[in-house]
């Protein structure tokens, strides 16, 4: 259960400290006012699962979207059992290609939106990045799950288990945000 529910022990471990950091305020967000968010800007580890598809599913729900990896290889490609599990949802993922922070261009107006506190605190700590405002993706989760584990050469049925929330979440988030939308 905790494989194809959490992904792994140390999953479920990150989830549950995830809600008191939230709580006590330990998250490092900074929310955005709603008014200026023009762009949803998907980050994770490698952008290669988990953002690479919530950046597919905002653009196919007609949002304004990006994504990048704190640590990867630009031009890399989605794992492949990630484009499997995106399929299966509908979404095509084969043509995505990571960005690298490095090479992300912030834009006025760009929401980031993380996976994992841990990553929050490194944008947090980025100068190129730390001005804009950044939020946990799980938050629009229901239940709400602060902490959404990297599927990355885990069980298959966590990989599906984790899109379909990141799919969830991104949803509501779209229609939280409806000043992300092209124009």
């Amino acid at each position: 259960m905790i494989r194809s529910r959490f992904g792994t022990f140390r999953g479920l471990v990150r989830l549950a400290l995830s809600y008191p950091q939230l709580a006590l305020g330990r998250s490092a967000s900074v929310a955005p006012d709603p008014a200026k968010v023009r762009r949803l800007v998907f980050v994770c580890q490698g952008n290669i699962c988990r953002s690479a598809f919530a950046d597919i599913v905002a653009r196919q729900a007609g949002a304004a979207s990006a994504s990048f990896g704190l640590s990867t290889t630009t031009g890399r490609p989605a794992h492949g059992p990630a484009i499997a599990a995106a399929q299966i949802l509908g979404h095509d993922l084969s043509s995505h290609v990571a960005i690298d922070l490095k090479d992300y261009a912030p834009q006025a107006g760009d929401l980031l939106l993380a996976m994992e506190v841990r990553q929050m605190h490194r944008l947090a700590a980025d100068r190129r990045v730390r001005h804009l405002p950044r939020m946990l993706l799980g938050r629009w989760t229901r239940p709400m799950l602060p902490h959404l584990h990297d599927p990355y050469q885990l069980d298959d049925r966590y990989m599906l288990q984790c899109l379909i929330r990141v799919e969830q979440a991104v949803k509501r988030l779209v229609s939280a945000y409806p000043g992300a939308r092209p124009s």
